[in-house]
């Protein structure tokens, strides 16, 4: 007998159907925020799911099959970091309902709860609750090269007497005590109790003050009778009674000196600013490069298979302008993306991020947020939707919705091509690194828009719940580049495979808007008169665009409303193109500016656009469509407009209730209408047109 259940895939982090066997034995995975969970469960299942130096990065139930090489058939259920069995937000709700109730796999039969062994008496909290609650434990001491520094080390055998349960050290990277973890987990599921304990398993009761401080008491005791000092003598009451203040949680001397710089409350503000501008701003020059390859490749294929095909027909239209253009146009911001995620992923395995959180705390607490807020809306740089779902982690229900309403005012990556594309029509091509700035400012100014409307928005609703942000300092450490590449790589993947589809869809059907009815326009012979085949090509090509359905709408209904902003009816097309995903306005402009390659191939599709955009005119055709004031409020726009269907979505699964995305939706539409009318008209004032 089989049973369906929903498995995230672990290389695109999409829902899957899956076979769960009723006789498949199922691991679980618990453990503190920052204990090494998900990395062990990368390495158990071979996924490669992101590993984040602070909470909230797992928002669901990861599911995977132990690999054939440890021979012993089971399944793997990763989960979000807890504190404790006592649920106190929905993201601990989450691991605790997956342990003790799964809708599809029940109880596990074996739980592994990975302990950092540089926060020995904090996690040990949790460990003891769940050996009390009685299921099969296994402790998976990790961080353990950490505590080498330190001239430290777990006595696992003393340890492992006073839990009575296996404590094993490993290591994800070195494969360290993995084989002997998949062993201990094979014994304790034939054990001779394996079909009855289940029934003996129960949920702790709330402790009180008194039973949380008696645990404390327990798990220091156990701390000092397993921490002694690397190659010293046998007695540990001794040696730990001298040196208990300097054990698993003193910070090591290095983290102690770093912090003083990068958490200080001037310098260290200074220090994040600098490095976001340094990160932005890379993302141009270094990307530039690969982006010139990708431009030109796309150019030669489009040219190629217009010359293979008969001219001037509409399926040479299609392929040219609606498939290879529209999809190249997104391809080519790529490797800016991929950068992105590399420089962040170095912040990030260094253990800086979380002190960014820390850092920013302060600040954001006038705004009715917490340092906590900071984690999600940081992650809305890449994409609203993970962000919104590690908004879980806030316990403050106030609080959790406020930081999901803000966070589609983050700058995500959808944005980054059209921030791009635009930046690169305002900023001189041979000056980079000021479009790299502006870049950098673009983002930085998402953060404080993000907390001022934020701090607005507290002061119509505010409520007597009271907040807190405790948050686990990782120690600094060397990244990984191994993990950071590939989980760099599986989010580009990620990103293509699923804006791919719909920007080929979108594409196709605003082709056939911008090209038909009149797929045959008549041209007097008078207005071509002395023209080369091109500039014919090219006039028959303005008429049919001028006489399409497309045109028609965006003339009658768009270009009204536009016209104050400096922008006409092609942009309002593809604004709205934008609203099932932003970064489908790129190709959009490309196919509602009609941007083909000229005869010579001088321009490749970037200087395409790019001249198009220069050339293009005002609806009444006195002046150019896209000045540097128009271009500029368009940027402004898109940093606020919530064009995101998806996002939409997941608002309404996040906060159970469609209220938050509606007013997402009018207040976002209204005031990104509202600033880029003022940025335009303010711009002119000053003399910039």
């Amino acid at each position: 007998m089989a049973l369906n259940v929903k498995e995230k895939d672990c290389h695109t982090g999409t829902l899957k159907n899956i076979q769960k066997e009723n006789n498949l034995p199922v691991i679980a995975l618990v453990g503190m925020p920052n204990s090494g969970k998900t990395t062990l469960f990368n390495t158990l299942t071979g996924s490669n799911f992101k590993t984040s130096n602070y909470p909230g990065a797992t928002v669901e139930y990861s599911i995977g099959k132990l690999i054939n090489k440890y021979h012993f058939p089971a399944y793997v259920m990763d989960s979000p970091g807890i504190i404790s069995l006592n649920p106190s937000s929905p993201d601990e709700d989450v691991t605790i309902d997956g342990i003790f109730k799964h809708p599809k796999f029940g109880m596990p039969d074996v739980v592994i709860v990975s302990c950092d062994a540089t926060q020995l008496s904090r996690q040990l909290f949790l460990v003891k609750q769940v050996i009390d609650a009685g299921f099969k434990a296994i402790v998976a001491l990790t961080m353990n090269d950490l505590l080498d520094k330190k001239e430290l080390a777990v006595n696992t055998s003393e340890l492992s007497g006073i839990l009575k349960t296996p404590v094993i050290k490993i290591n994800s990277t070195t494969k360290l005590g993995i084989d002997e973890l998949i062993k201990y987990s094979q014994e304790l599921y034939f054990s001779d109790d394996s079909r009855d304990f289940k029934s003996s398993i129960h949920k702790p009761a709330i402790p009180t003050i008194e039973d949380v401080a008696r645990l404390y008491d327990y798990t220091e005791a156990t701390e000092r009778k397993v921490i002694v000092h690397k190659n010293s003598k046998p007695d540990l009451d001794e040696i730990n009674k001298k040196s208990f203040h300097s054990l698993s949680r003193t910070p090591d001397k290095n983290s102690i000196k770093l912090d003083k710089v990068f958490l200080h409350p001037l310098w260290g503000i200074i220090i994040f600013i600098i490095s976001m501008g340094v990160i932005f701003t890379s993302i141009f020059w270094i990307a530039q490069p690969m982006m010139d390859l990708i431009d030109a490749g796309f150019s030669n294929l489009s040219a190629l298979v217009s010359d293979s095909l008969p001219a001037d027909t509409w399926y040479n239209s299609l392929i040219t302008n609606g498939i290879i253009n529209g999809f190249g146009s997104v391809m080519i911001f790529v490797p800016q993306i991929v950068i992105l995620f590399i420089l962040l992923g170095l912040l990030e395995d260094t253990g800086y991020l979380a002190r960014a959180a820390m850092l920013i705390d302060k600040p954001l607490s006038k705004f009715g947020l917490n340092g906590r807020s900071f984690i999600p809306m940081l992650s809305g740089y890449a994409c609203a939707i993970p962000a919104m779902m590690a908004a879980r982690t806030i316990s403050n229900r106030r609080e959790r919705f406020l930081t999901i309403m803000v966070i589609p005012l983050m700058s995500c990556s959808a944005r980054l091509p059209v921030y791009a594309m635009l930046l690169a029509f305002v900023v001189p091509p041979d000056k980079p690194w000021i479009a790299g700035l502006g870049l950098g400012a673009l983002y930085l100014f998402s953060l404080i828009s993000g907390a001022v409307t934020a701090g607005i928005i507290s002061k119509f609703k505010k409520t007597e719940e009271k907040s807190t942000f405790m948050l686990e300092l990782p120690p600094y450490r060397v990244p990984v580049f191994r993990h950071i590449f590939k989980n760099t790589y599986y989010k580009a993947l990620v990103y293509v495979k699923q804006a791919g589809p719909i920007i080929i869809l979108f594409s196709l059907l605003l082709w056939a808007l911008t090209y038909f009815p009149n797929v045959d326009p008549v041209i007097p012979p008078e207005k071509t008169a002395g023209m080369t085949d091109e500039q014919i090509s090219r006039v028959i090509e303005s008429e049919r665009l001028n006489t399409s359905y497309a045109s028609m709408v965006g003339k009658n209904v768009f270009e009204p409303v536009l016209k104050p902003l400096g922008w006409d009816w092609r942009i309002g097309v593809s604004l709205i193109s934008a609203f099932a995903a932003r970064e489908i306005f790129v190709s959009a402009m490309a196919i509602t500016f009609n941007i083909t390659e000229s005869e010579d191939n001088e321009d490749n599709f970037q200087q395409s656009i790019l001249s198009s955009m220069k050339e293009a005119r005002s609806p009444d055709g006195t002046k150019p469509l896209f000045t540097t004031a128009s271009t500029i409020a368009l940027i402004i726009y898109f940093m606020f407009a919530m064009q995101c269907l998806s996002t939409v979505a997941v608002a309404r699964k996040e906060t159970g209730s469609w209220k938050i995305p509606l007013l997402q939706i009018g207040i976002y539409t209204v005031m990104a209408y509202v600033l880029a009318f003022v940025t335009y008209r303010g711009l002119n004032l000053l003399g910039v047109q």
